[in-house]
């Protein structure tokens, strides 16, 4: 007997993980509720027993969002898993090798703060998903065991029958089996405002979102009215919030700085290692006339340092530091540094409609009636005017709608009953008794208030119907009003719910609604426009409002261009492409839905997407860049890369605009480090095989370097031309690099150039010359590149870039007339004959580099 009851409980365990597994919590809601209770095992009379709900503990676990933590240094180890960190570690070294400790120390500086920022980033982030477990309720009502008693949330299994009451949090997604004037506020999961008013009623087919499943509930919601009695389908990972859970901590973010720079490193490892393997070992097949073998290995290494451009981390902290100090002054938070340029690169923008593009304040602005006071005063009583605090948009708007007089004697109204609203029928109704008069108002849609109506002709239909479709087109919500008075007093609790009570009303009128667009999003689109940004709005909203919207703001020329989250579901993965290339707002989406709007868009587009709830959450760590408003929850602030503390789309526009020029700045260095650096790399490798000497002594390239880098260096400062902030940007490593390798080659041909000139004379002078002529080349390569047209037309340098040029200036000129120049870097005085003929070939040098760039962006821009 024992064996047998095991087996038995073991049986319906096994059953009820199945399902759990295999589940899709919509499926509850077209099955009655005899066939829910039963299929997992429990009488929602009595509830589990102790037993059955230890049991079921121990097989599904606690109900809470746990999730797997990355250790710290697990997170540590991980920032050094990069192309680049590769090239700085290496260039570390061999300076090390080379006992040069001031080039380590500064390399070392580099490193660290590349891996300390990264650290912090990825360390906080994960800290996201531990949020989550802030949403769920502490402590629930149960029945078991025939009573009602209070355990932690935690400690709830499916099949647990629960009781919610007004104010609760729910913690479990469940299946409501009695429910007494239920309104849930869903805004966390479905961002949309509008609270739902749920039923017990078994649904005809499987809705295909939240807002559609009416006789379910979901974690994390709060119930803002009425009681219910629900059972338990899904805890922890399993519920709504779970899947969101899941998708955070399983969406990893990588930036389009971080792959930009990673396939840079990725190139210059490949081309330097194949180059000196060739160099090294030609050096060793032709005879070296007295350059050893020592001496050719640390000109290798010396040489390997001199391509690699390891301030760029520096550049880029500097010019993201600025970039954020300058968003701060613009009201813009930004979180993670990186964020700042891929702000630049963000080609579609994601938002929400409310309270972005609207102000999330709903306003009675017209209104189709005989008496318009009246008609608010009615829609009034039918609300929720006995609560304090009203959360539901009607009732706030139709409440600042009354008059003081009207105010102060709504505070007298009784409310008798009422019926909460009712999908099918579309409208809720109250019983209320003013003074010695009682009456039966009901409010909803139109079209079921006014079948309700008798005093109705057929002209004042077309009338009213005309109106409606003009309040539609400007994206107004419309609610009607219909009362009767019942002719004598009736006592609170008799029933006024029959059919034949709902007949014979009066009509009272028709109220339009808005939600008042900010003025801030008519100018953002147009800016958004001139940035070459493409805005798409995703919404729980409905199509008619979100479609309305759009049109006014200038999105799009026709309200009826909306795609809806029932037609993505059902749409194939080519129509989704086509949806998402052809439309710009998507209305009634879900959190999965938005997740997979994203990730498809993440696919072919830099994705910026501004969100604000625990809903938003998923999507806010796989798009591009991730903004939320101040308001938002801690879920999606967590998330997020960037925070507004001005939620309007004219903030982020301007924070494009700051990206774009921090990113212009990032490649000016980028294109000119690495055109001077393959230059001479290539240069002097290539002299190294056809002299009988080293063109420059490990010591000297090191130093090139290091003075080159000085000014470099302040280009994060630099101001930047018009022009780069007309398109999106992001790091093309195909274009940069082509750039850079043509104007090396000028680099390379000037540089043998030198070496023809003076390698005949001495080891010492040809070195010196050409220590002087590399520095002073590349000065003059950075003042021509930091613009893609003539550079006279480019804005002026900033103070730093200036200074800085003319201190390197100085110091290269100046430094081989020392005695500290000739007996550490074996530089020798250069004549004023040879000074001139350096300056005049940088200045040739300059024009034949002016000229190339101007002939590569004109082929470019022709194609």
């Amino acid at each position: 007997m024992i064996l047998k009851t095991k087996n038995k409980v073991s049986l319906e365990l096994l059953f009820i993980s199945q399902k759990n597994k295999n589940m899709n919590i919509f499926e509850y809601s077209i099955k009655d509720i005899v066939e829910v209770t039963s299929e997992f095992g429990v009488n929602p009379q009595r509830g589990l027993s102790t037993k059955k709900a230890t049991e079921r503990l121990a097989k599904f676990g606690f109900n809470k969002l746990s999730v797997k933590e990355m250790s710290a240094w697990h997170i540590f180890f991980r920032q050094f898993k990069s192309a680049f960190i590769y090239l700085l570690l290496t260039a570390m070294l061999i300076t090390m090798f080379l006992g040069e400790m001031a080039d380590t120390l500064m390399v070392f500086l580099f490193l660290a703060i590349n891996t300390c920022l990264g650290f912090f980033q990825e360390y906080r982030s994960e800290k996201t998903v531990q949020l989550l477990n802030k949403f769920a309720l502490p402590r629930a009502k149960v029945l078991r065991n025939k009573k009602v008693e209070q355990i932690t949330a935690d400690l709830l299994v499916p099949g647990d029958i629960i009781i919610l009451e007004t104010g609760d949090k729910i913690p479990a997604d469940v299946r409501l089996l009695e429910q007494e004037n239920l309104m849930i506020d869903e805004t966390v999961l479905t961002g949309e405002s509008v609270p739902v008013f749920k039923s017990v009623e078994r649904l005809k087919k499987i809705p295909l979102s939240y807002h559609q499943a009416l006789n379910l509930a979901f974690s994390g919601t709060d119930v803002l009215k009425g009681r219910a009695r629900a059972q338990v389908l899904a805890t922890g990972r399993k519920t709504a919030f779970g899947k969101i859970a899941k998708l955070v901590s399983e969406t990893k973010k990588i930036s389009d700085f971080e792959k930009g720079i990673s396939h840079f490193s990725q190139f210059i490892l490949k081309l330097v290692g194949v180059t000196l393997v060739v160099v090294f070992v030609a050096h060793l097949l032709i005879d070296q006339n007295g350059v050893g073998v020592f001496e050719l290995i640390t000109f290798s290494v010396a040489l390997t340092v001199s391509v690699i451009p390891e301030a760029l981390p520096l550049v880029t902290t500097f010019s993201l530091a600025r970039g954020a100090k300058r968003l701060a002054k613009k009201k813009v938070i930004v979180k993670r540094l990186s964020a700042i340029e891929d702000l630049g690169g963000i080609e579609i923008l994601c938002t929400d409609k409310t309270g972005t593009l609207t102000k999330n304040e709903l306003r009675a602005v017209n209104t189709y009636s005989d008496n318009a006071k009246k008609t608010i005063w009615f829609a009034n009583l039918a609300s929720s005017f006995e609560l304090k605090k009203k959360i539901e948009p009607f009732d706030i708007a139709l409440e600042n709608g009354l008059t003081p007089k009207q105010k102060k004697c709504i505070k007298t109204i009784i409310k008798l009953d009422e019926e909460s609203f009712d999908p099918k029928t579309r409208k809720n109704s109250a019983l209320v008794q003013d003074k010695e008069k009682t009456f039966l108002i009901s409010r909803g849609a139109p079209e079921a208030i006014l079948s309700c109506c008798t005093d109705m002709g057929r002209e004042e239909n077309i009338k009213i119907k005309n109106w409606i479709k003009k309040e539609g087109e400007k994206g107004h919500r419309v609610l009607a009003v219909g009362y009767k008075e019942t002719g004598s007093l009736i006592t609170k609790g008799d029933d006024f719910c029959r059919e034949s009570e709902k007949k014979d009303f009066t009509f009272a009128g028709i109220i339009s609604f808005v939600d008042s667009i900010k003025p801030s999003a008519f100018s953002a689109v147009k800016q958004a426009n001139d940035l070459g940004v493409k805005i798409i709005v995703i919404t729980g909203d409905s199509s008619e409002v979100a479609g309305a919207v759009a049109r006014e703001i200038g999105l799009i020329d026709s309200a009826k261009k909306v795609i809806t989250g029932d037609q993505w579901q059902k749409a194939s993965e080519k129509k989704r492409e086509e949806y998402l290339e052809k439309y710009n707002v998507f209305a009634r989406i879900s959190p999965e839905e938005k997740f997979s709007i994203i990730e498809n868009l993440s696919k072919r587009h830099t994705i910026g997407f501004l969100g604000e709830g625990i809903n938003d959450a998923p999507a806010l760590r796989i798009a591009g860049v991730s903004l939320v408003v101040d308001s938002a929850a801690d879920i999606a602030r967590e998330a997020a890369d960037v925070i507004l503390l001005k939620n309007n789309l004219e903030v982020i526009t301007e924070s494009i605009k700051e990206g774009r020029q921090v990113f212009a700045n990032t490649t000016t260095y980028i294109k000119s480090t690495l055109a001077s650096n393959f230059g001479n790399f290539f240069a002097v490798a290539s002299a190294s095989l056809m002299i009988d000497f080293l063109p420059m002594l490990p010591i000297q390239i090191l130093l090139v370097n290091l003075l080159s880098d000085t000014p470099m260096i302040s280009i994060s400062t630099d101001n930047v031309d018009k022009s780069e902030l007309s398109s999106p940007k992001k790091y093309e490593a195909k274009e940069i690099i082509i750039i850079a390798m043509i104007i090396g080659l000028v680099s390379m041909v000037f540089d043998f150039v030198f070496f023809g000139l003076f390698f005949r004379i001495s080891p010492e002078v040809m070195q010196t010359n050409f220590f002087i002529g590399s520095i002073l080349t590349e000065l003059a390569l950075l003042f021509s590149i930091r613009t893609k047209s003539l550079f006279t037309k480019a804005p002026r340098p900033s103070q730093s870039i200036i200074w800085l040029s003319i201190m390197t200036i100085v110091l290269t000129i100046g430094l081989p007339f020392t005695s500290f120049g000739h007996d550490v870097f074996k530089f020798v005085s250069p004549s004023m004959e040879h000074l001139l003929l350096i300056i005049s070939l940088v200045i040739i040098y300059f024009i034949v580099s002016e000229m190339v760039k101007l002939w590569y962006y004109k082929k470019k821009a022709t194609i």
